[in-house]
């Protein structure tokens, strides 16, 4: 039985290989490349040398090319400080917590504040502001540390002592910090 097999496999094997060269099929893949194009104008054909040169140096001629202007005004050097100094500035807000004193007798309540700091009469100060209303006035002290705070406009409360806590604050005027008293 095993011989009738093995006699099998060999005559389908030596018939398939005598089909396979009678249909031409047994060079490589590449032989029938391309041959079921149905016509001769989709196959690609030579181009001479002066041809891709002229279509090289078009195509290096448009990457050459300026782009146009946008619209609007151009920022450069010499202006940049000015235009910086125009902007309208964004105050950083600062979250007070607890309650504190300004002044004697007022009490500034816990929210959110905007907080701008200004040098008056060269002394510098730190002023809370909720919307448009100036809430709070502190005097600070103006220092180079930049409490290693990652942006340059930038305003946090801080613990400092027992019952007081501290305002640091940074723009790119200055840094300043003021030490307030919690209200009891």
């Amino acid at each position: 039985m095993k011989k009738i097999f093995v006699i099998l496999f060999f005559i389908l094997m030596f018939a398939s290989t005598a089909t396979a060269d009678e249909f031409g099929t047994t060079g490589d893949l590449w032989d029938n490349f391309n041959s079921s194009a149905p016509n001769q104008s989709e196959q690609q054909k030579a181009v001479s040398d002066d041809k891709f040169n002229s279509i090289v140096d078009k195509l290096k001629s448009k990457r050459k090319k300026q782009p146009k202007p946008m619209k609007g005004e151009s920022i450069q050097q010499s202006n940049e400080t000015e235009q910086i100094n125009q902007t309208v500035e964004e105050l950083p807000v600062v979250c007070i917590s607890i309650p504190l004193k300004v002044n004697e007798d007022g009490i500034l309540p816990v929210g959110h504040y905007q907080v701008k700091g200004e040098l008056v009469e060269g002394q510098p100060r730190l002023k809370l502001y909720q919307g448009h209303f100036l809430m709070a006035d502190f005097p600070a002290t103006e220092t180079n540390d930049d409490f290693n705070e990652p942006e340059i406009n930038f305003v946090k409360l801080t613990d400092y002592k027992d019952n007081q806590l501290r305002i640091i604050f940074g723009s790119v005027d200055f840094n300043a910090f003021a030490v307030v008293e919690a209200a009891e």
